[in-house]
């Protein structure tokens, strides 16, 4: 909430002083495409004053796959990334340099799978089970994210350009898992697979924030 008043404080204070300059200044918009840690996409910015800008962009298609070892147990998924943005951008030289800050709109997923490292038995929360397959979803951030960043562009006249942005965006967490076998209906089970996903959600919390690289080229109208 605080972010979110903070934002629409700077856009307002903005807007005001792009109405008081507007003879100084002729606002345009901008289109590009662009690749990054959050993937392939589009964006559109419009420039309404010498010192601010407001963007939106959209980035899908991308795809990281891992593994992770937890005790006897190997974790193995995909992480599909897609993301959105809506972004305040402030130049303070009135030049090509600027900082951001907004909201992200992620969807970061994996849905992974665990195999046994030790014959066939899992080890989970110190417990030994032997069990037919581990499952679950991992989820490293969703719904609505603060973003802050900074960048540059090669120019706010019109024609073609490219920029260039660097940024980190708060993570949310969360692990659920699964398993299927003997004994998993037990309520001592069913607490060690929760404390095996508080023990992951902690070893991915590590990573408070999810950088966010962009490239990209654009046409000034």
């Amino acid at each position: 909430m605080m972010n979110k008043c903070l934002t629409v404080g700077l856009m307002t204070a903005l807007m005001g002083m792009g109405a008081s300059s507007a003879h100084a200044f002729d606002s345009n918009v901008t289109v590009g495409a662009l690749a990054g840690t959050t993937g392939f996409g589009a964006e559109a910015s419009w420039r309404f004053h010498e010192r601010a800008s407001l963007t939106a962009n959209y980035t899908a298609g991308l795809v990281w796959d891992g593994d992770y070892d937890s005790d006897n147990v190997t974790y193995e998924g995909d992480l599909d990334i897609s993301a959105s943005a809506l972004k305040l951008d402030f130049y303070p030289f009135a030049g090509r340099f600027y900082l951001t800050a907004g909201a992200m709109f992620p969807e970061m997923e994996a849905h992974v799978t665990g195999s046994s490292t030790n014959g066939g038995t899992y080890e989970l929360n110190g417990q030994t089970y032997s069990l037919d397959s581990v499952r679950g979803k991992l989820t490293i951030a969703d719904g609505v994210q603060p973003y802050v960043g900074l960048g540059w562009r090669s120019s706010h006249r019109s024609g073609f350009g490219f920029f260039s942005e660097l940024g980190v965006m708060a993570t949310d967490v969360d692990v659920s898992l699964s398993a299927s076998g003997s004994g998993t209906s037990d309520s001592n089970f069913q607490e060690n697979l929760r404390a095996e996903e508080r023990e992951l959600e902690e070893d991915a919390d590590k990573l408070s924030v999810y950088p966010v690289a962009v490239l990209g080229i654009s046409y000034t109208f």
